[in-house]
């Protein structure tokens, strides 16, 4: 399975509804939380080309966006295929 990780802020409805659907798959995911940390916002914000809300959440190094992104991915049956090697 590819890596994941997650950009998140410790309170944020959508966050917690991304982290939450991956978990039901069964996907370990690497979270990093951004509310104290300007300097990791900043990163997620030039990783996410300019995204600066969370979650924003990256597959295998590429940027999949946030909550409704992957709601949207797995509802189109393109998230298993993503998560795959």
């Amino acid at each position: 399975m590819k890596r994941v990780e997650i950009y998140t802020t410790p309170t944020c409805p959508y966050c917690i509804a991304a982290k939450e659907l991956l978990t039901r798959k069964g996907v370990a995911f690497e979270e990093t939380d951004v509310s104290a940390d300007p300097m990791e916002r900043q990163k997620m914000t030039q990783r996410a080309n300019g995204g600066y809300t969370v979650p924003q959440i990256f597959i295998g190094g590429t940027h999949v966006g946030g909550c409704d992104d992957l709601h949207a991915l797995e509802a189109r049956g393109q998230l298993d295929p993503m998560l795959a090697e």
